[in-house]
């Protein structure tokens, strides 16, 4: 097996560094704004080879990392391993923030995580996994800003973070920003996440910026350049790129389509009650139509649904109007944690801290079924409790329950 490693610093005027970034070889001036050429996806072109285990991670989810490398160095076929590690002196940042930056490349989208392993599938969909990357269902993630305001009373602020967030945390793209005093603040000032979704007709007359604090934790705008625009539409757009090639985009959400039956057949019920209170008659009510997505075999040949059949498509209530079925319910015990932050690097949206600094659930079903089995995996606590699949047409559920299993039986 030959192992061979490239490693590009960021002060070489190479392809796969970042439009703009400002270098040794891509200097800042009149003639040349830095890297003239747009990211080369190294990555990409190793999966268009088709018949290669690929893998792009970083230092910062070594989980991630480390189960590529398990992936890549078992399969029988070449493997092509990229790893996000920062410079330090080239990319302008400190000794011990290597593991922060890296963490905000793969959340501002500047390099996402992925692993595509042709085992799995001919078709990218198959074999193409986003999992890493927090809010794959958004252009970005977003994030708490804190600060202080003018009279002094601490603030928060929800923003996206986008790759001119990262840049703006970076020397080799300090040339590209250029801080907007408070008093110079106006309405033509747009923030660039907004700024990148307007045609080239709305963008005349308006400034693209950022939000930072200063050394006093105050508000600032940093103004951004063009430069910095064009490459984060580009990191927006290769972002979509990948989640076209998973599939994501035609993905149906099965829960939202049948809860949306479920009222619409109250609905229904409902109209027909009202209809026998006003002495409409018994005829009414059994031929109220129900929707097709859960008409059942034995209906009418209009649509029509008997109540039996009504009764059947609807959830079973419980005392307290809750839905019952037996379903486990997962779990997250907060007070076993031991804040190794596993299950965050996994899906943010789905975990996240309390102010004990501990893991907690914040939403079971902001990811896939698969996010929770993970983290499961991967507690050193052993305080997660995956319960039941809540969307039966994952793929691979029924591997996913396997696995989950002796977690729920904890």
């Amino acid at each position: 097996m030959l192992f061979r490693s490239y490693s590009n610093t960021g002060g070489q005027a190479c392809t796969s560094g970042y439009f703009g970034q400002v270098s040794d070889m891509a200097q800042f001036g009149k003639a040349i704004q830095g890297k003239e050429e747009i990211r080369k996806e190294v990555s990409l072109i190793a999966m268009a080879h088709r018949t290669t285990y690929v893998m792009q991670g970083t230092i910062a989810n070594v989980g991630h990392l480390l189960e590529g490398f398990v992936q890549g160095l078992t399969t029988r076929r070449p493997a092509f391993f990229s790893v996000h590690s920062p410079c330090m002196p080239e990319h302008g940042i400190g000794d011990d923030v290597a593991k922060h930056q890296s963490i905000l490349a793969v959340e501002s989208r500047a390099y996402p995580v992925f692993r595509y392993n042709p085992d799995l599938g001919q078709n990218p969909p198959d074999a193409l996994d986003l999992e890493g990357n927090p809010a794959i269902d958004s252009d970005w993630p977003t994030f708490t800003l804190s600060y202080v305001d003018e009279d002094g009373k601490p603030g928060t602020m929800e923003i996206p973070l986008t790759f001119a967030d990262y840049a703006a945390t970076e020397s080799r793209f300090r040339k590209h920003f250029r801080k907007a005093p408070q008093d110079t603040w106006n309405e033509d000032m747009v923030p660039i996440g907004d700024y990148i979704n307007l045609s080239e007709e709305e963008r005349e007359g308006l400034y693209p910026y950022v939000w930072a604090v200063d050394t006093k934790n105050r508000l600032s705008r940093l103004i951004c350049s063009k430069a910095i625009v064009t490459s984060t539409e580009d990191r927006r757009n290769f972002w979509h790129l990948l989640k076209s090639l998973t599939g994501a985009d035609q993905k149906i959400d099965v829960n939202q389509i049948a809860n949306q039956a479920r009222a619409e057949v109250v609905q229904k019920i409902t109209a027909g009650l009202l209809q026998l209170a006003n002495g409409g008659g018994v005829s009414q009510l059994v031929s109220a139509p129900a929707p097709a997505a859960v008409a059942a075999p034995g209906s009418d040949g209009d649509g029509g649904a008997s109540r039996e059949q009504i009764a059947a498509a609807l959830p079973a209530q419980g005392a307290s109007g809750q839905t019952t079925g037996g379903s486990m319910e997962p779990f997250l015990d907060s007070n076993q944690c031991t804040g190794c932050g596993e299950c965050v690097l996994i899906n943010p949206n789905m975990f996240g801290w309390n102010d004990k600094k501990q893991a907690q659930l914040l939403d079971p079903k902001a990811g896939a079924y698969k996010d929770i089995v993970k983290a499961a995996e991967r507690c050193a606590a052993r305080c997660i409790r995956p319960g039941d699949p809540w969307d039966p047409n994952e793929k691979g559920v029924d591997k996913l329950v396997k696995r989950a299993a002796k977690f729920n039986e904890m």
